[in-house]
């Protein structure tokens, strides 16, 4: 059994109806325990990441970066880095924000860089962009053609569970081939 966590904020539901999706990806690959997980949550205990195999992190894109919160739960597991405990987990990321681009590439990157500080293993976002194959813009896999993580698009003003169906199912695939790659990997070890 691998365990898998799913940290996210998200101040209007936009990025946790997408980590929702994430875990619905990620829970249809057997022998996967997800759980899903508040960054603020976490500020007080960041020792909580050390019973999983693999994190999947998401945040809204502000302003070219990662929420206020999401960077204090990044904080909190300064400790962890300094004996570095998360060396050799495996991670990916995931941003929403209300523009096609939104600067969403600039907080993956972030959340690159602090995984790579840790010494985790990145995982980016293999799917082909679909709407070259012939389907419609909005119901196309990674129709915002995002190489390096996930990312989905949803008005501030939208309800927060409004994406083109394109978008949750880039979510779903994209906690699907996580989940499997957690486990080729722990295959090969």
């Amino acid at each position: 059994m691998k365990k898998l966590a799913v940290i996210y904020h998200s101040a209007h539901g936009h990025t946790e109806h997408i980590a929702r999706q994430v875990c619905e990806g990620a829970q249809a690959v057997a022998s996967t325990e997800v759980h899903l997980l508040r960054a603020e949550d976490l500020e007080k205990a960041p020792d909580v990441l050390l019973g999983y195999h693999g994190y999947i992190l998401g945040s809204p894109t502000y302003f070219g970066g990662v929420s206020g919160v999401f960077k204090r739960f990044m904080d909190a597991t300064g400790p962890l880095w300094r004996t570095q405990q998360l060396k050799g987990k495996l991670a990916a990321g995931f941003t929403v924000s209300s523009l096609p681009a939104g600067d969403k590439q600039s907080t993956l990157m972030s959340l690159f860089v602090y995984c790579m500080q840790h010494g985790m293993l990145w995982v980016g976002n293999p799917i082909l962009p679909e709407q070259h194959r012939g389907v419609p813009y909005d119901e196309a896999a990674n129709r915002l053609g995002s190489w390096s993580g996930l990312v989905a698009q949803s008005s501030h003003t939208a309800p927060a569970d409004t994406f083109a169906p394109g978008d949750i199912k880039t979510a779903r695939l994209f906690g699907q081939h996580f989940s499997e790659t957690l486990h080729r990997l722990a295959g090969a070890a």
